[in-house]
């Protein structure tokens, strides 16, 4: 299979869809990969290690959509990107579908078959795409948050872990999922005194035996949500239904409740957000203020890392990457039910259910499509 590996153009989005590593890999498995120009530059990949890796070098994007039999990248396709796919050409990346009503459209009109790194599932349930993302950006969060926080940043001009004499800020963690709970570990080990909300029984035992005492772990009831969001300094929200659109876990009447400078960092934008006053920022302008709330909604976190996010995200979609190219997506899709889940159109058809239910389209088993 002729594989292309274009360069991102979201906003400080450095993150390419293979290393050098990862081609060497695909080639030695009878495949060919063409790379977009410095698609890897920024973050100290070369053309000259993609080249030694076996790839070909192309000039621009167009050329790697006109001639790859299947794209691998790591955002989903900007409407430029969209304008270039063509019928029956495989694309695999993170899509968020369930906030993207445009974008689906497009994908849909495109007749592409379209496979989202964040529905590809486990046999346990898990979506081991997704995590590796989920644990930068929960580890970014509170990062994030502590930047938001300090004064010169429209914050509140509090430490997280305090100082002995002072108290230390409260950061609550809205969802005790992998970035919920990566955000937590670093709250904890930067002295702040934290908080997470679950509503699984299970996760919040699972919860309290890893954090013992450093961490309040309860239920996510609303008086819970709303008691603890309102006396926080940084409300993190890292609330994920696979797939779907994110639930509105803090409303607008809570924010106006909020410390002036508080801070909230919301992970689950990618999937709408889980804040009533979340909207979607980038890297060049990250934060904004609604109540005197300071909102981190950067729709690509974990794009701040981009060489350390590279790396984790390969090592898990590389195994998939090379099922869809050794079978072709038809082949691979059948044989594979947790590859197929990360199906969402194909053909002009929406083969995922809960992207179907948010946006309002007809819903076709991949099956029955394949």
């Amino acid at each position: 299979m002729l594989i292309g590996i274009p360069k991102e153009i979201k906003d400080h989005e450095y993150r390419v869809g293979a290393t050098p590593a990862g081609v060497r890999e695909l080639v030695n498995a009878g495949h060919k990969v063409i790379v977009q120009k410095d698609a890897g530059s920024a973050i100290d990949f070369s053309d000259s290690q993609y080249v030694a890796a076996g790839a070909k070098i192309v000039a621009t994007a167009a050329d790697v959509y006109e001639k790859a039999e299947m794209i691998l990248k790591v955002k989903e396709p900007q409407k430029a990107e969209c304008k270039m796919i063509r019928k029956g050409q495989v694309i695999f990346s993170y899509l968020h579908l369930a906030a993207e009503p445009e974008l689906t459209k497009l994908l849909i009109k495109s007749g592409a078959i379209a496979i989202a790194f964040e529905t590809v599932s486990a046999n346990d349930g898990s979506l081991p795409l997704l995590a590796p993302m989920s644990e930068v950006a929960g580890k970014l969060s509170i990062q994030a948050g502590a930047k938001a926080l300090e004064k010169s940043q429209g914050g509140r001009g509090v430490l997280l872990g305090g100082v002995p004499g002072v108290n230390r800020s409260k950061v609550t963690v809205l969802g005790g999922g992998v970035s919920g709970t990566n955000a937590a570990k670093v709250a904890v080990g930067m002295g702040a005194d934290v908080t997470i909300l679950d509503k699984s029984l299970p996760r919040i035992r699972y919860l309290c035996d890893i954090f013992g005492n450093t961490a309040n772990v309860i239920y996510a009831s609303l008086e819970n949500i709303e008691k603890n969001v309102v006396e926080s300094d940084l409300v993190v929200g890292a609330v994920l239904i696979p797939g779907a659109a994110a639930p509105k876990l803090i409303t607008k009447q809570m924010v106006k409740k909020m410390k002036k400078g508080s801070v909230m960092v919301d992970i689950s934008i990618d999937q709408g957000g889980c804040f009533e006053t979340s909207k979607p920022t980038s890297h060049s302008n990250p934060t904004y203020v609604t109540d005197g709330v300071v909102h981190y909604c950067v729709t690509n976190m974990p794009g701040a890392v981009a060489r350390t996010s590279t790396q984790a995200l390969e090592n898990s979609t590389l195994p998939f990457t090379l099922a869809l190219a050794n079978k072709g997506y038809r082949r691979a899709l059948l044989d594979d039910k947790n590859l197929r889940n990360g199906l969402n159109v194909i053909d002009g058809k929406v083969t995922y259910k809960a992207v179907s239910e948010a946006l309002g389209h007809k819903f076709v088993e991949a099956e029955k499509v394949l």
